[in-house]
């Protein structure tokens, strides 16, 4: 028994070293990595300020003694010559290696090429499609000035060439910045989810509280925003006589790469903040495929903002806001109220209280307006999922009922189906009956939050009763 044991140990003990040891060997590469950078760094520095990589080669070659200067052979003895020819071939050496140094140091601090199809200009003057008084608008919508690629990986706290690596693009790629996958939609289809990985979610993070959430949004938007929510979005339509509610039909597929860099460059950055910020906040639709016993990630599409990363609803609220305005001013004009959370469009139609026998919604007129509008601005209506819902039916807008309700009852409620369910719930687990496969104290905790949003005083009171089962159950 004991050899056994011993056979066992001796058998887990280099497995164990490698995974203690594998820590400190990747702190050692980050090290290295580390003092490579700043290397680099430094010569690109001292390259600038001989006058570049020319220059810079020839005060090293003079330094090192190397640098033969323009002796004419044929005036040289045999002997000179020999010693003219060693000399002459130890320079181009030495200026072979100092021109590798002198362009790893250039690839170090600049970015050259960031893959096909994205114009790239390492230049942070004036570019000619700028638009006037580029900085200022920046300044006006409290954008951060950001002119080179230097300026943006510093912003970041990433290197040029760390940077270069999150934001370039390829057609096939050996790996992903993202993990793909599904979660099923409210009618059971799958809904494809592009969650970000660790080093690019902290980049898109920083580019949404410094740049994403600074841009100007119109007051219909209630996605996604500061104090606005479902139920902001929902009480906007309480009590109305007629409500239209529209889906926009691939809305974060449809914003692709051109149109967040064009939104970017409106704002006020430069072109090449606005395209390394684009690029960051964008991806295209990829499949995995295997090529040789390799695995590959191709692109289908063009790059567009991935329903996952934290940026996208930031981005969508800002690139609609033409498309908000027009809505809106649609339907004024029609005597509608309208409202946009995400991809969701909801209209309402309430008639004056004194106009007497009033005229039926025009609900024709509307939808082809609203049609034309949203192809104008580059998106697309889903033509299943368009509902008019009148006052005799249950009006639902983002999960809420808005139909007119008496007197103490929130304008917009959570359904009473979803209050019976979650007091059947509560009341199951008080008298110690066990709860459906899967349900747990959380999600009864998340209802009763989703209720208290809507209706404080219920919401209490459900939310102590979780509590105290909680409290109960340890």
């Amino acid at each position: 028994m004991t050899a056994r044991i011993d056979s066992i140990v001796k058998a887990i003990k280099p497995v164990t070293q490698t995974v203690l040891g594998a820590e400190p060997a990747r702190d050692k590469d980050r090290e290295a990595r580390r003092r490579q950078q700043e290397e680099r760094t430094a010569r690109w520095k001292d390259i600038s300020e001989a006058g570049g990589i020319d220059p810079w080669i020839a005060a090293q070659l003079k330094e090192k003694g190397l640098f033969g200067g323009g002796a004419d052979p044929a005036t040289l003895s045999d002997k000179e010559k020999g010693n003219y020819k060693t000399q002459k071939k130890a320079e181009a050496q030495e200026r072979r290696k100092l021109r590798r140094l002198a362009w790893e140091a250039y690839h170090a601090t600049h970015i050259v090429h960031l893959g096909a199809g994205v114009h790239w200009e390492d230049d942070p003057d004036v570019d000619k499609l700028d638009i006037e008084h580029r900085a200022e608008r920046a300044r006006d919508n409290g954008l951060p000035d950001l002119k080179g690629a230097d300026e943006v990986a510093a912003a970041l706290g990433l290197s040029i060439s760390r940077l270069r690596w999150l934001t370039y693009h390829r057609e096939v790629d050996s790996g992903s910045h993202y993990r793909a996958f599904t979660i099923p939609k409210r009618d059971g289809s799958p809904r494809l989810i592009w969650a970000p990985k660790g080093e690019i979610k902290a980049a898109q993070r920083w580019t949404l509280r410094h740049v994403a959430e600074k841009l100007p949004v119109h007051s219909a938007a209630h996605g996604f925003l500061a104090n606005r929510s479902i139920a902001t979005n929902a009480a906007v339509h309480a009590g109305a006589d007629t409500v239209v509610k529209l889906d926009i039909k691939g809305f974060f597929p449809t914003v692709t790469f051109p149109r967040v860099k064009g939104l970017l460059r409106k704002a006020g950055l430069t072109e090449s903040a606005a395209t390394l910020l684009g690029l960051l906040c964008t991806e295209a639709p990829r499949e995995r495929v295997t090529f040789r016993g390799k695995t590959l990630h191709v692109a289908t599409g063009p790059r567009c903002l991935p329903q996952g990363a934290p940026t996208s609803p930031a981005i969508t609220n800002a690139l609609c806001m033409r498309l908000d305005r027009r809505l809106s001013g649609l339907s004024r004009t029609f005597g509608f109220r309208y409202t946009r959370y995400a991809d969701d469009l909801t209209f309402s139609y309430h008639p004056p209280a004194d106009a007497g026998p009033y005229p039926k919604a025009p609900v024709g007129a509307l939808l082809r307006g609203v049609k034309q509008i949203v192809e104008a601005e580059g998106f697309t209506v889903h033509p299943e999922k368009t509902r008019v819902v009148r006052a005799g039916e249950r009006q639902r807008v983002t999960g809420l009922v808005v139909n007119q309700a008496p007197a103490g009852v929130p304008t917009a409620r959570v359904p009473r189906d979803v209050l019976r369910r979650l007091r059947a719930a509560l009341h199951n687990r008080e008298k110690g009956k066990p709860g459906k496969e899967g349900e747990t104290l959380a999600q009864l905790k998340g209802m009763a939050a989703f209720v208290h949003m809507t209706d404080p005083k219920r919401g209490r009171e459900l939310l102590d009763r979780v509590a105290a089962l909680e409290a109960r159950e340890g």
